[in-house]
């Protein structure tokens, strides 16, 4: 069983993105919750097109990430974590190509 504290993978930019110079990865719609949060504008960004997305650090990794991929990890903002992360399930296609591409 894979578990997701122990993962991380989804939480970075994936290989793919990054060969082809994708840096707007995880969008955050207007409506969300923590785009109305003075502590979503530390968080988030918008690209060149006005669309929030979650800031990536150090390589592409989520700015809300928090330990070491593969080994113990958290979001620090779960409660109010945008769709597109509510939506990876451990063990789905996207889930399986984020850990390949961190070598897990």
């Amino acid at each position: 069983m894979l578990d997701c504290q122990g993962c991380g993978a989804c939480c970075c930019n994936g290989a793919e993105n990054v060969r082809e110079g994708v840096r707007d990865w995880v969008e955050v719609g207007d409506d969300e919750a923590i785009a109305g949060r003075q502590r979503g504008q530390k968080l988030l960004v918008r690209n060149a097109d006005g669309v929030l997305h979650m800031k990536l650090v150090d390589g592409g990794r989520c700015i809300a990430l928090r330990g070491s991929i593969g080994k113990r990890v958290s979001c620090s903002i779960y409660d109010v974590r945008p769709r597109p992360c509510r939506r990876v399930e451990p063990g789905d296609p996207g889930c399986l190509r984020a850990r390949a591409d961190a070598g897990l």
